[in-house]
């Protein structure tokens, strides 16, 4: 390749530019990339024939039998990067041994430039070191006698450039497939979030319909029980009784209203029944006193300072005890409530003076398996079991200061 090439070199890289467009616009309409590089190739032949000099017109074999054979390879060139810049090295150094001055050389640049940018950087450097050993040669044998070094680096300033240029284009494929990696990555970690999160949500519906609808059918169950027992001695208890059921359902209905997100803030209820905290112990004290469960409630310390997620624990907590106690002691069991409230942890603890003999024995369903998963949310932990001296005991303590952490 001689000096004398090099602004035909230059006007070539603008059309080989304008080849490359074309040739993405090709690949953007679905083409394969086997496809895009074979019209590469035709369009690379026609403009380098298109180039060749004039005094080779007599001797057309050398412009199709260098030409052809250099920009041909070029076609599996993404498949075998480093074996086709190999194949079009070779046909240059037959073109160098003939004596025959042809602008096919330039070819060898999209072949140092697509080892590059898909081989490795050790054939990379592979590939420039003979690219410019080629580059040195055709100085050698080309370039005018005052020109030589001028040559040489014209040049190897293109071999420079198409190696940065496939490099570079190398590191934004990688860094793209990096991102799509991590992108498929966090779209897996997120739709494994959502699964434990929809786990985790059914597991709480599941834990505050069995705490409402457990405790709410227990206690009409009794009173309803009791209303047909008294219906015929004092018939004046019966109808309190039932309109003691008629509350408890009407209450059930709110709870579950509220729990479902679709009580309005605007309606009555919702301030007639607030969310469900220690202050409504007593109220729930009340209520299975009413339904046959004689309960004594001790609450020490202020509880407004605890968050009201934690004061809905407390609740939940005893009014599954209470509604386990009423559903499995005979009649006449009595029911103790003490909460403690310190600034760190709530203390709960529901005992009862029952015969060990008719509690449950088990601790699966979502019963004791649901307290315990509330006192766990919180840090703490649950324990019910018998007690020492007869009847039955729940204790548990929540973290207040650990949950909030």
């Amino acid at each position: 390749m001689t000096y004398g090439h090099l602004a035909a070199a230059r006007r070539w890289t603008e059309s080989w530019r304008a080849l490359a467009v074309r040739a993405r616009l090709w690949a953007h309409a679905r083409l394969s990339p086997r496809a895009v590089d074979a019209l590469l190739a035709a369009a690379l032949f026609l403009a380098l024939t298109g180039m060749a000099r004039r005094p080779l017109h007599d001797h057309p074999w050398a412009i199709v039998g260098f030409t052809a054979p250099m920009v041909a390879p070029l076609v599996w060139r993404r498949r075998a990067p480093f074996a086709v810049f190999l194949t079009m090295s070779a046909v240059a150094f037959a073109q160098w041994l003939a004596d025959t001055r042809l602008p096919a050389d330039i070819a060898l640049l999209v072949g140092l430039y697509t080892v590059a940018a898909h081989a490795s950087r050790q054939r990379t450097w592979l590939a420039i070191g003979v690219l410019e050993g080629g580059v040195l040669l055709a100085a050698i044998r080309w370039a005018p006698d005052d020109r030589g070094a001028e040559t040489f680096i014209g040049l190897s300033a293109m071999v420079v450039a198409a190696s940065v240029i496939g490099s570079n284009m190398r590191g934004r494929r990688a860094a793209m497939a990096l991102l799509e990696e991590r992108a498929q990555r966090l779209e897996r970690e997120r739709d494994q979030q959502a699964q434990l999160a929809v786990a985790g949500e059914r597991s709480r519906i599941a834990r505050e319909m069995h705490d409402i609808v457990t405790h709410n059918l227990s206690v009409m169950v009794a009173l309803a029980d009791g209303a047909v027992f008294a219906q015929d001695r004092t018939p004046e208890l019966a109808t309190t009784a039932m309109r003691q059921v008629s509350t408890t359902g009407r209450q059930a209905i709110t709870d579950m209203r509220r729990f479902l997100g679709i009580l309005r803030a605007d309606e009555p209820d919702a301030l007639r029944h607030p969310m469900p905290a220690i202050a409504q112990l007593e109220p729930l004290a009340d209520q299975v006193r009413a339904a046959g469960l004689p309960t004594c409630l001790t609450v020490v310390g202020d509880p407004s300072g605890a968050p009201a997620a934690a004061q809905l624990t407390v609740y939940r907590l005893v009014q599954e005890a209470l509604t386990n106690t009423l559903k499995h002691t005979p009649p006449g069991t009595e029911a103790t409530v003490h909460v403690s409230c310190a600034h760190q942890e709530i203390t709960v603890d529901v005992t009862d003076n029952g015969p060990v003999t008719a509690l449950p024995a088990t601790t699966t369903g979502h019963g004791l398996h649901g307290m315990r998963e509330r006192a766990s949310a919180y840090g703490g932990g649950l324990t019910a079991g018998p007690r020492p001296g007869g009847g039955w005991q729940v204790h548990a303590v929540l973290a207040l200061n650990q949950n909030e952490a």
